[in-house]
């Protein structure tokens, strides 16, 4: 069957050179090299970006969200499931539609969101893949219908990156610095007066937090 996965970023660097995939990796979508390919399905994993509609339509189009949809549509799904005490979710593949992340689901599988954000984003890439390879290439999927209450959230921008001086205690000021812990996230952050301190590599103890941290002038 031919298929191509889309997708921003390799987050584990062993799946550039997997063979089975290696030639079907795209970081951009060229719609003359689809028409030429004419594949069965496209893949869409850690993608923002919206799909058009002449995609979507006159292709089987499948998108990771790693979320239990209908929970959690929208942008910044870790970061906002870890913000709300979230500590395993699901990681849903859905058909894409004109609605955000609204469409038929095909597959769920379970989801730990332990670890920073890099941890999680590769083992959300090591599931997805695998997935592809085992189960959404048979001839035909079954789909099923999203079912319950919605939540939307907005995709986290940099100001939100400031660690919040009502955080009362070191759990969640853990949470905080690794959920934006990634290659070229926005690192949680401090200000004082002249300065800006990062925090990265966060361990959490009982009763205190230990990593590495940043600081620059401002």
């Amino acid at each position: 069957m031919k298929y191509f996965i889309f997708t921003k970023k390799i987050w584990d660097l062993k799946n550039k050179n997997i063979n089975k995939f290696r030639s079907l990796i795209r970081h951009k979508i060229n719609i003359s090299e689809i028409k030429r390919a004419k594949p069965k399905r496209l893949f869409f994993l850690h993608w923002s970006k919206i799909i058009d509609k002449k995609i979507y339509l006159n292709y089987e189009c499948i998108q990771f969200h790693c979320s239990n949809l209908p929970k959690f549509r929208g942008g910044s799904p870790v970061q906002n499931q870890i913000l709300h005490g979230k500590n395993k979710t699901k990681l849903s593949a859905f058909r894409v539609n004109k609605g955000l992340d609204s469409g038929d689901i095909c597959l769920s599988k379970d989801l730990s969101l332990k670890g920073n954000a890099n941890d999680i984003y590769k083992r959300i890439e090591n599931i997805a893949l695998r997935e592809i390879k085992s189960s959404l290439l048979r001839p035909k999927l079954r789909y099923r219908k999203q079912v319950g209450k919605s939540s939307v959230y907005k995709r986290r921008t940099h100001k939100l990156s400031k660690i919040s001086h009502s955080i009362k205690d070191t759990k969640k000021f853990y949470d905080y610095i690794r959920m934006l812990d990634a290659d070229n996230y926005p690192k949680s952050f401090l200000e004082l007066k002249n300065f800006k301190i990062e925090f990265f590599n966060a361990i959490n103890k009982k009763n205190y937090i230990y990593g590495n941290f940043k600081i620059k002038k401002k």
